[in-house]
């Protein structure tokens, strides 16, 4: 079984940057890929970004485009989100998926992190 462990989390005011890590154990997930999903208070889960198992395929949601960049280090079994920009609206519990399709819903992925609060405002 495969566990899932995101820190970064944390407050920032607008305008500045955090960077997210997923640290996986248990098992390499270097062949599967592997997303980041948000939750605000009351909200469901939406999709940020998903990354193809070599990292040369990824995909950002709308909202974060051109402000979120995912990525991945195999060697390390880690995964990364660096988010810059940041706005209020992007506050929420931020989480680590893995063993997905190349898919933007929650859904599709099988193993799941604790989450981590990201907090913007001024």
């Amino acid at each position: 079984q495969v566990q899932l462990v995101e820190s970064g989390g944390g407050s920032v005011q607008p305008g500045g940057s955090l960077r997210l890590s997923c640290a996986a154990s248990g098992r390499s997930l270097s062949t599967y890929v592997m997303g980041w999903f948000r939750q605000a208070p009351g909200e469901e889960r939406d999709f940020v970004a998903y990354i193809s198992a070599s990292g040369d395929l990824r995909s950002h949601a709308r909202p974060v485009k051109d402000r979120f960049t995912i990525s991945r280090d195999n060697g390390k079994n880690t995964m990364y989100l660096q988010m810059n920009s940041l706005k209020p609206e992007d506050t929420a519990v931020y989480y680590c998926a893995a063993e997905g399709r190349y898919s933007t819903r929650a859904v599709d992925y099988d193993e799941w992190g604790q989450g981590t609060l990201v907090t913007v405002s001024s």
